[in-house]
């Protein structure tokens, strides 16, 4: 806590409280453990512990360190003066910040889930949203801000904020681990609050009910496909034990290839023997075997099970490909054989022509992606 005494009359006193210093506080008096850095909680081992004590920061806990230290360091007064004077001291909110926090163990849905929050909030975030956000009507007696912004601090680091009257609620990425989302207000009484320091639980239950409206709405936007880097992912090398396999590449024939085999063995009853597949790759393709040899399967087979695309039956040295495998090899064949390959001849080698074509909706599907291809490229060239 900060403490600022004016040194003039009504000597009025300022105070500054960070809410993570008395819960890092009260669980050292636990002796709960915990891991935090600046204000913010990376790791507790009572998770329960920390919401109790939260929930101990109450009014009459703050106003009773207001007392004590106004009286330490505040203006003093003669029991003549105090008789003079009706002197009282009444505490009100000026300015409050409220937060709630998305934890996650890695950075990269954050950053990537962030980025698209950003992207729907400044598009689809309108004055009507954020007053419906905030829990009110847009009027014509509505005064104030009701706007987005987005932010940049520092390189790479973005603040997105939606106004509110004298109030805002901002996003942000905290040490790597949090998507943080904070309401501040400078006027409670923009949400018909007391500023009074024993309403701090009306403003509380207030706020918080802000901040879940403004995590369904980002929800509700977010449930669509964002992006996975799951092509870079597996073309990097593994290490399962001492032994170091390489990745799996899209554009890897033989890859493709034993995929697209093992993607068939739905008629088979039970795992594929490594001869077995051998066997079907030879014939599907036309392949000699002095090009594709057993023991270069085998290899193959190795390097897709260290990746967990693969697994054994049992203790028998048959194949199949597990749940994560099978999703991959169709990803895979999907994106060799019928969108990339395709787009890629009509762009590069030939382009089908637009009036004699068959009656297909994945052949217009076609034309329409080399239609949005071309007016991209057209768009980057202009710029």
């Amino acid at each position: 806590m900060v403490l600022r005494v004016a040194s003039f009359f009504p000597f009025q006193t300022t105070y500054y409280l960070n809410g993570h210093s008395f819960i890092e506080q009260e669980l050292n008096r636990e002796k709960v453990g915990f891991r935090k850095n600046d204000n913010a909680f990376l790791a507790v081992d009572d998770a329960d512990a920390l919401q109790a004590a939260a929930d101990r920061l109450t009014p009459e806990v703050i106003r009773a360190r207001l007392e004590y230290w106004t009286l330490i360091l505040g203006p003093k007064f003669s029991k003549r003066e105090r008789a003079a004077m009706n002197l009282r001291r009444f505490y009100a909110v000026n300015q409050i910040e409220y937060c709630r926090n998305f934890i996650f163990k890695r950075h990269f849905p954050i950053h990537r889930i962030f980025e698209r929050s950003c992207e729907i909030g400044l598009w689809r975030l309108t004055a009507n949203k954020i007053s419906e956000i905030f829990g009110t009507r847009v009027t014509k007696k509505l005064k104030g801000k009701l706007n987005t912004t987005l932010e940049q601090i520092e390189h790479g680091h973005h603040i997105f904020r939606a106004y509110f009257k004298h109030a805002f609620v901002k996003q942000y990425e905290k040490f790597s681990t949090f998507l943080r989302n904070e309401i501040c207000s400078n006027n409670l009484a923009d949400f018909r609050l007391k500023k009074g320091l024993e309403h701090m639980t009306a403003v509380r239950e207030k706020f918080l009910e802000i901040t879940d409206r403004f995590a369904t709405f980002q929800a509700q936007c977010l449930n669509v496909h964002v992006e996975f880097p799951l092509l870079q992912r597996l073309a990097l090398p593994i290490t399962v034990g001492t032994a170091k396999f390489p990745g799996i590449k899209i554009h890897d024939t033989r890859m493709i290839r034993l995929m697209e085999v093992l993607l068939h063995g739905g008629t088979v009853v039970g795992a594929w023997p490594a001869r077995q597949i051998h066997d079907a790759i030879l014939t599907t393709y036309g392949i000699a075997v002095s090009r594709y040899g057993l023991n270069q399967l085998r290899y193959d087979l190795r390097k897709m099970k260290a990746h967990g695309l693969l697994e054994r039956d049992g203790k028998r040295y048959a194949y199949r490909l597990t749940g994560k495998g099978a999703k991959v090899a169709l990803t895979f064949i999907l994106f060799h054989k019928q969108l990339c390959g395709p787009l890629a001849n009509s762009l590069f080698h030939h382009q089908p022509d637009r009036d004699a074509r068959p009656n297909s909706k994945l052949e217009t599907a076609y034309h329409k992606a080399d239609a949005a291809i071309c007016k991209v490229l057209q768009l980057l060239e202009a710029a």
